[in-house]
């Protein structure tokens, strides 16, 4: 199969499983809980840098033009600009700092769950600095903090455990895969 073929199919393929996945969510307020961040890690986890951000990049442009992708089964521009945008936009960054930590590291195990800390860190913090600013300063760190992260910190961690084990795997069948070309 011709190379470009291949990886098109594979963000388009991942592209979709992160829609069907990201818009299941536990609708608490003004964050719902949801499973975008566990397929951020994985494709983080299975790519490279240069293709991971594709993948969550179109999936931010499909969810911008109204496909409702994002959580709560919502989708369009009012979403990416509204106040929990930031965290929809750090999704980008978070996938590009850790696929580039694990592709230059991908063989060490102890990579995998410290490079979607990382990501979720930067996924964290852009989205409640965004949120706050968006708020015009309704919310202060403190109440911020605890309305936007801390209800998503135990999930993220089990997240993160279950992306490092299954990411790990794949990683390694897709390079094997792509060495047999």
């Amino acid at each position: 199969m011709n190379p470009i073929v291949k990886k098109l199919c594979i963000v388009g393929v991942f592209t979709a499983l992160m829609c069907i996945l990201a818009p299941v969510s536990i609708p608490i307020e003004p964050v719902a809980i949801t499973l975008a961040t566990l397929m951020v890690y994985l494709i983080g986890a299975c790519f490279s840098w240069k293709i991971a951000p594709w993948i969550v990049a179109l999936y931010i442009a499909l969810g911008s033009f109204g496909l409702p992708i994002f959580s709560k089964f919502q989708g369009g521009f009012q979403v990416v600009l509204g106040p929990t945008g930031g965290f929809i936009w750090g999704y980008l960054l978070g996938v590009i700092a850790e696929s580039l930590l694990i592709t230059l590291l991908k063989n060490k195990r102890w990579i995998y769950p410290v490079a979607m800390l990382l990501a979720t860190v930067l996924i964290y913090a852009f989205g409640l600095t965004w949120f706050m600013i968006y708020m015009g300063g309704k919310y202060e760190f403190g109440h911020a903090m605890m309305v936007c992260v801390v209800p998503f910190l135990p999930g993220d961690a089990a997240k993160i455990v279950l992306a490092s084990i299954i990411g790990y795997r794949l990683r390694q069948i897709f390079d094997r895969q792509k060495a047999d070309e």
